[in-house]
């Protein structure tokens, strides 16, 4: 470079230097590209920008939840047709976040290993995975979606179907899902004096209250109202768990413990809260879950 230019270029790059020591703003960086693995929540609108997270596929949401897919959460075991709670609020929350319809693809994923510690395939999944500390410590949470309470099933010819009271359940043999919060309300709240029956699916615990196997399976209410509806009509919903005041269980849509998307998937979420859609929602598909008798 000429001497004449290296000195002007000198003397602009010390001018540089003096107006930002002195107004205090220094220089921006151009930004880069966003990725995933930046580990930073998206918070700015910038962040957050409609369609342009990101995902785990650029330019689409991919969604996780188990198979089967239960009503009333899902609508015959298809989360892709938008029927059910869970399928209408995960393509609810995906507009909200910038994606239309044919953006969103559904990938099963076990109900225990969408909370187990590890990588995640999904942007998000929606399972009825009950927000706590202890999955906290192996995943991120939106803010919850559904304010959930557990209930008490049996067979109408059953000992427990005349429950009234937590103490009624402690000589009965119930059942649950493993790694529900119903087997912990189980465990936590009735503590019985035979230990649970624990299964992998809601399909095995329902089969085994049909044949006997035990008294009562204890899920959540919906999910008790519509197996009594529609699944096993023999049965009756006979109280539900009281629930924390302070502490209310809700269901919360599970994130890869480091997602850059927590706080845009939460901002969508309480979008959807204060407009009245998950209100509606939950009006329209689990409508059925009237209250019930609370057992204390």
């Amino acid at each position: 470079m000429h001497l004449a230019n290296r000195s002007l270029v000198t003397a602009a790059c010390s001018a540089a230097v003096l107006l930002a020591a002195l107004t205090g703003c220094a220089p921006q960086p151009e930004a880069g590209p966003q990725t995933k693995a930046s580990g930073q929540a998206g918070g700015t609108a910038g962040a957050c920008a409609p369609g342009k997270l990101a995902t785990e596929v650029p330019g689409k949401l991919t969604v996780g939840t188990d198979k089967p897919a239960y009503a009333p959460w899902f609508s015959d075991d298809d989360p892709s047709n938008g029927k059910g709670f869970e399928s209408a609020v995960a393509y609810a929350v995906a507009k909200q976040l910038g994606y239309d319809r044919d953006a969103v693809v559904w990938q099963h994923t076990p109900f225990n290993s969408a909370f187990a510690p590890g990588a995640k395939k999904f942007d998000f999944d929606i399972n009825q995975v009950s927000i706590n500390e202890d999955r906290k410590k192996a995943v991120a949470f939106s803010s919850g979606y559904y304010d959930v309470r557990q209930a008490v099933v049996a067979l109408k010819s059953s000992k427990a179907a005349k429950a009234t009271s937590l103490a009624d359940l402690k000589d009965v043999k119930l059942g649950a899902q493993v790694g529900t919060t119903s087997l912990e309300f189980i465990n936590d709240l009735v503590k019985p004096d035979q230990k649970p029956a624990v299964y992998q699916r809601n399909d095995f615990a329902k089969s085994a209250l049909k044949t006997g196997q035990v008294d009562a399976i204890v899920v959540d209410l919906p999910t008790a109202f519509y197996i009594t509806g529609a699944e096993v009509p023999e049965a009756t919903v006979v109280g539900q768990f009281p629930n924390s005041t302070d502490n209310p269980e809700q269901f919360g849509l599970v994130l890869d413990k480091e997602s850059a998307l927590t706080s845009c998937v939460s901002g969508a979420v309480d979008a959807l809260r204060k407009d009245g859609t998950l209100a509606a929602l939950e009006k329209e598909w689990l409508s059925d879950a009237v209250d019930a008798p609370v057992l204390k």
